[in-house]
Order: structure tokens, then C-alpha cells, then sequence
């Protein structure tokens, strides 16, 4: 995969807008995009606008990652 930042700002605490990533395939394929926001985590596939994007907690985050 190749994830690329699609907007940063340095030095900043993460807020409700957040980080957007892009992520594509290794073939240069879109494949959606990530944010990381202040209440957790946001899965974009494709062309889905954020508001309609998988959400998934912090705490449920770290859970799946500590199983």
C-alpha cells in the first residue's frame, strides 16, 4: 500500500476535522481515504464522503490492536 497525507498541519493537537491520508494499492490505485480525528478513527473506502465513513472509537481502536 502507499498512504500519503493528504493535509498537515505541524505541531497541532488533532481536532474534529483531523489528518486525512490517502491510501492507494501498489499499483497507484485509489483505495480511500483514513482520517484520524480527536473521537477516534474514520475508514473512507473509495469515493465516500467522511460523514458516511466507518467510524471506530479510540477505545475500540486500541482493543482490536491489543487482541
Amino acid at each position: 500500500m502507499k498512504v500519503n497525507i493528504n493535509k498537515l498541519s505541524v505541531d497541532m493537537e488533532v481536532k474534529q476535522r483531523g489528518v486525512e491520508f490517502r491510501v492507494y494499492d501498489n499499483q497507484g490505485n485509489f483505495k480511500g481515504d483514513m482520517y484520524v480525528v480527536s473521537s477516534g478513527l474514520i475508514w473512507c473506502k473509495g469515493r465516500i464522503k467522511k460523514e458516511n465513513g466507518i467510524k471506530v472509537s479510540w477505545d475500540e481502536f486500541m482493543e482490536w490492536m491489543e487482541n
